[in-house]
């Protein structure tokens, strides 16, 4: 498992380790350079670190209740302490939302808290800006008592670590250790930026606290949301919006990058860019939950973004206009457990994925299904983009999974086309646009009559992975949710059936073999995918199976997730493991979806397993 906690103030995040390491952050941005990387590499990476100086015979982390606060409690022979960390979030507009000014500078504030006994603390500071392609240069700025303030740059980044506690500045790292005894406490602070304050007290970290506390306490408190598993649900919510960039709305797929989906393997990818295809659930899953603003957020980010031209729209974007997609390799970096390559950026912005088209309708949908209407400009766009699906949906594509290898015609690229044009219709209708509606119904028959043809596996009894294939993939569990086929369809149970025989174990689904699919990069084991355990519960659901659905949504959320709930892109079940991008939002957005829908079940209230409405 990855053993650590997401902390962030929705324009970055840090990874806070078990043993009180800063393993992973990067600043400004969630695209920025990384400034510590230990997690792709332990000896250059770059980390900061507070922990006892001794051992330590225990360590407990959680966050605090409703928040995206978090404690790391250390148990040693001589007494107890907690390390509380946080990114303040920066003082909210008069709405009680948070600043949407992108270049307030990031703050990481650690409390050091000794709550009984005596215990000799360790301080290691160890930055490493750009990508550890740089050693910063270390400036000590100010010594005030035991205080003292030193600036590191490197790399074009600066950084001012201010402490109450004595430390000792190095060629390369800052370190120093203190002993604090029973009610005794000590603060760091790191900010980032040029020209910041050496004063430690102007950064009011108890304040900044408590003014963040308050924050994702209120926003937890107008979640709409009193079903089973809340503890879980809430810390779904909360990571959700560690992943939103305050200063567009767009919400990345992870904040990391090049964490393996295969131990040692190469499929090792950069996502921190918002997917259209993860984010239309996100906006789904937040007004399921009552979180209207950060859904309108990001559907204003949304229309932006498609609006700028009226090309085919991206598979995924930057957080902001000047985010790059070009991919490079970090040679110099040895990889998670020496998983090479690191790569930043992310090629795949230029494929052609069909499936895209869909699911920016859909998010359009769930804005008119809230609100009762769409602005002029989303209606502009959905005509622009199932024009742009009756001109392209014949051609192969690269699929869901974004396979390196030949385009194809994958079933599920060709069922989105399908969904785009219904969803288009069902939105036309909604606005009175009648010569559109029979357009595109027309359309949508023409797809859906081709994939029943053509993506139908008699011999698997199962929806193809794609056209002249027997194979199958596991993101046609989907199929149902966008009522391509009725719900008493046979289809629907025997295609579920063949996937769970082929590609499950129990609640755990591989995406698809990886010998019978040409993704362009060489046949390894991968782990289970995440989300498709959840998609898989759906489908149980839906077909009457819920006794079984229940057993597996447990097995999933105790097995998979780590011990504060966060789960990763994979699973690995060989080895009890997680895998890929952590924490991934695709992931907990399934289990929002999940959630809502065995809690629903349980109410005896109608569940939305079919994301939109039938039209009359």
């Amino acid at each position: 498992m990855f053993h650590y906690g997401l902390i962030g103030d929705m324009s970055s995040a840090a990874l806070v380790g078990t043993d009180g390491s800063i393993d992973w952050c990067c600043l400004p941005r969630f695209d920025s350079p990384s400034v510590f990387a230990s997690i792709l590499d332990k000896d250059i990476g770059g980390r900061f670190r507070i922990q006892p100086a001794g051992a330590y015979t225990s360590v407990h982390q959680a966050y605090l209740k409703d928040t995206n606060i978090l404690e790391t409690a250390f148990t040693t022979s001589g007494g107890i302490v907690k390390v509380t960390d946080l990114m303040p979030i920066q003082d909210g507009d008069k709405d009680g939302k948070p600043d949407t000014n992108p270049a307030d500078p990031p703050e990481l504030h650690r409390i050091v808290t000794c709550t009984s006994g005596s215990v000799e603390m360790l301080c290691e500071y160890e930055p490493r800006h750009d990508y550890a392609r740089a050693v910063p240069e270390f400036r000590q700025r100010r010594r005030n008592g035991n205080g003292i303030a030193v600036e590191t740059q490197g790399g074009g980044q600066t950084m001012m670590l201010l402490s109450s506690e004595s430390l000792s500045v190095g060629a390369d790292a800052v370190r120093g250790e203190f002993t604090l005894s029973q009610g005794e406490s000590a603060t760091f602070v790191m900010a980032y930026g040029g020209g910041r304050s050496t004063n430690l007290e102007r950064y009011r970290t108890q304040e900044k606290l408590e003014l963040t506390r308050r924050y994702w306490k209120d926003l937890v408190a107008g979640m709409h949301y009193e079903g089973l598993w809340r503890e879980q649900v809430v810390r779904s919510f909360l990571v959700l919006h560690l992943m939103m960039y305050r200063g567009t709305g767009a919400i990345v797929a992870a904040p990391t990058t090049s964490l393996p989906e295969t131990i040692g393997g190469s499929r090792n990818w950069d996502y921190r860019y918002s997917w259209l295809r993860d984010t239309s659930f996100t906006v789904d899953a937040l007004y399921r939950l009552g979180d209207v603003y950060g859904a309108d957020h990001y559907i204003h980010w949304l229309l932006e973004q498609c609006q700028l031209n009226r090309r085919p729209p991206q598979i995924l974007y930057g957080i902001a206009p000047s985010s790059s997609h070009e991919e490079l390799i970090l040679d110099h970096l040895r990889g998670y457990e020496d998983s090479r390559p690191v790569r930043i950026g992310n090629a795949a912005a230029d494929h052609l994925q069909l499936d895209v088209f869909g699911e920016v309708i859909e998010s359009i949908h769930s804005l008119l299904l809230l609100h009762g209407e769409i602005p002029e400009e989303a209606w502009d766009l959905v005509c622009s983009l199932a024009e742009m699906v009756i001109e392209n949906w014949q051609r192969r594509d690269r699929g869901v999974w974004e396979v390196r290898g030949e385009e194809q015609h994958f079933v599920y690229s060709k069922v989105l086309c399908w969904a785009a044009l219904d969803t288009a219709a069902f939105i036309a209708a909604a606005v009175e646009q009648r010569r559109c509606y029979r357009r595109w119904t027309q359309k949508a028959f023409d797809i859906k009559t081709e994939v029943l043809d053509l993506g139908w596996s008699e011999k698997k009894q199962a929806f193809r992975q794609r056209y002249g294939s027997d194979a199958l993939d596991a993101s046609n569990l989907a199929i149902p949710f966008f009522g391509f086929i009725p719900r008493e369809d046979p289809r629907i149970r025997q295609n579920v059936d063949a996937i769970e025989r082929e590609l499950a174990d129990g609640p755990m689904v591989w995406r698809y073999i990886p010998e019978e699919t040409d993704d362009g990069l060489e046949a390894q084991p991968e782990g289970t995918f995440t989300l498709l355990s959840f998609w898989l519960m759906g489908n149980l659901i839906y077909t009457g199976q819920t006794d079984k659905a229940f057993d597996l949504f447990h097995d999933t959320i105790t097995r998979c997730s780590n011990h504060l709930d966060l789960f990763a892109e994979m699973y690995d079940p060989s080895t009890n493991r997680q895998l890929g991008n952590f924490p991934q939002a695709y992931s907990h957005i399934g289990l929002i979806h999940t959630a809502l829908n065995l809690s629903g079940f349980i109410a005896n209230t109608p569940t939305r397993l079919i994301r939109r409405r039938k039209r009359g």
